[in-house]
């Protein structure tokens, strides 16, 4: 297994819609265990395709930071969203910075996991706003898109201070 570089904004491949992973291959497998190195050396809770270079319709998710395998998702769609929070969110494409972003409260997500089994997960807290970040990712958006027009600018100011 291998740590991947992580694409950081402005990068293109962050702003772009990834394509359907249509079989699940060795290599996508092997994309997997790559993707949960690289969350786990970066302290991250949660990484998508295209923070590692790859346009693909995949993402991993471990809330507790500790389980011994996240969760795999492969070309997920959220089917429902309910109710409405705010809360502190951060990045590995934008390190050094986060804000408070609105996000529902929970979700239904539907997808594959690893082994191409259709799956559906019911998740809320914590485990929600990440499927919600990084579900964002593979449709080219980041958690700055969620903000209003000001604050969007003070954030990105701040991170451009950011060494």
């Amino acid at each position: 297994m291998a740590v991947l570089e992580i694409k950081t904004y402005p990068e293109n491949i962050l702003k772009q819609k990834a394509d359907q992973i249509e079989v699940i291959t060795p290599q996508i497998e092997k994309l997997t265990e790559n993707m949960i190195k690289t969350m786990r050396a970066a302290s991250g809770v949660g990484l998508a395709g295209p923070q590692v270079g790859q346009g693909k319709r995949i993402f991993i998710a471990d809330p507790d930071s500790e389980l011994k395998k996240p969760l795999v998702f492969i070309n997920p769609e959220i089917i429902k969203r309910e109710g409405r929070i705010i809360s502190e969110e951060g990045c590995l494409s934008l390190p050094g910075i986060g804000a408070k972003v609105p996000r529902a409260e929970r979700v239904i997500l539907r997808a594959q996991n690893i082994k191409g089994k259709q799956i559906e997960i019911r998740a809320d807290g914590l485990l929600a706003c990440i499927i919600q970040h990084e579900f964002d990712h593979l449709d080219g958006v980041l958690f700055i898109d969620r903000l209003g027009f000001f604050k969007k600018r003070l954030v990105m100011r701040k991170y451009k201070n950011v060494d």
